[in-house]
């Protein structure tokens, strides 16, 4: 399986968990994207001083785009292959979710 694929299935195993088996509905409420902005800017720099200085590289067979290292373009944004802004938001989605999830249910009501 590829990376692209891998990335799609997680960002669509992410969603459902929040909107159909845990029910939170992080996704629909304006405070989690506020908060998903800031998250993406820092991800977008630490996954670009990475990718960009080739500290970390991706076969271009598993990805959108090709090897070629650029800043914008060829499946990229910021050197950081599309795949890995999914990745990162579908790992930070699932653990806002698990943490909200416990919140609500760490006295056994049910109740936040």
């Amino acid at each position: 399986m590829t990376y692209t694929a891998l990335a799609v299935l997680g960002v669509v195993a992410a969603l459902v968990v929040d909107r159909w088996v845990v029910g939170t509905r992080l996704t629909s409420t304006s405070v989690w994207w506020t908060a998903y902005a800031i998250i993406v800017f820092f991800q977008l720099l630490t996954n670009g001083w990475l990718t960009g200085r080739g500290i970390v590289r991706y076969d271009g067979e598993s990805i959108i785009g090709s090897e070629q290292i650029t800043v914008l373009g060829d499946g990229r944004l910021f050197f950081a292959p599309a795949e890995d802004l999914a990745f990162g938001f579908a790992l930070v989605l699932t653990s806002c979710v698990a943490w909200t999830w416990f919140g609500r249910h760490r006295d056994g009501t049910g109740q936040p």
